[in-house]
């Protein structure tokens, strides 16, 4: 199986530093969608892996999230693509979660769940936790230079960390025509 693990805010949609609170703020990057279209038309199983502390914030609730990520699963459908699953971390930063990044808690139980060996698998992320908790499970971290990913590139990453502008490039590059 060919497995796809994307961080969200940052990658797939526009980023805020107040959080991502209601359906209203979910507003894609341009090309993400098709990306992920490509992914999925290309035979990938596209996985969302997610810190969402807002909720142990207490800024938005479960149903919120669902909205929220009820609308990203349209709008994605409607490009043609698909998201196969979504896992998320409602803990904040000082919990110290083993499931929220950088902490390798959610790709740990993607590889369980899906039953696939993580190592080499791409994992996209725009910030330094994504890639730290890539490369903690033995996946090939990819940074987007959207969202945070612009500020992160300058910063220690893992080694074999690839760089690209955004989630378009990305597809660009794994997918090669026949």
């Amino acid at each position: 199986m060919k497995l796809l693990i994307l961080d969200r805010d940052g990658v797939i949609n526009y980023d805020s530093p107040q959080f991502i609170k209601s359906p209203d703020e979910w507003r894609p990057i341009p090309g993400s969608l098709e990306a992920i279209a490509r992914f999925t038309q290309a035979g990938y199983r596209v996985v969302v892996a997610t810190n969402q502390s807002g909720i142990g914030r207490g800024l938005f609730d479960m149903a919120t999230l669902n909205a929220i990520h009820d609308k990203m699963h349209r709008q994605v459908a409607q490009a043609g693509g698909r998201i196969d699953a979504i896992f998320y971390c409602p803990d904040t930063a000082d919990s110290n979660s083993f499931y929220r990044k950088p902490n390798p808690g959610m790709l740990v139980e993607i590889g369980e769940r899906l039953n696939v060996p993580l190592a080499g698998v791409p994992a996209v992320g725009d910030s330094l936790r994504d890639l730290q908790a890539a490369a903690a499970v033995g996946a090939q971290p990819i940074l987007v230079l959207t969202g945070k990913g612009s500020k992160t590139q300058h910063e220690a990453l893992p080694p074999g960390t690839k760089i690209f502008p955004d989630l378009a490039a990305v597809a660009q590059e794994l997918i090669r025509p026949l």
